[in-house]
């Protein structure tokens, strides 16, 4: 998918997000997003399940 495909379908799953916010990010990171719209909206069972990417940090924290 182009990038604006991309923007496309997430803001289908995410009406809230505007589409000069998503632009912001890299294709990568849009692909991610919009997969795990797309798992949120699937039934819950064991063998339906969202693996977080490794490459990004579980806790988030800002120092003031």
């Amino acid at each position: 998918m182009s990038k604006q495909q991309l923007i496309e379908a997430i803001r289908q799953f995410n009406r809230s997000v505007t589409q000069e916010f998503l632009i912001t990010f890299n294709e990568e990171a849009l692909n991610q997003y919009l997969h795990h719209l797309k798992y949120r909206v699937e039934p819950r069972h064991p063998h339906n399940v969202w693996v977080r990417a490794g490459d990004t940090a579980a806790i988030v924290t800002r120092m003031h």
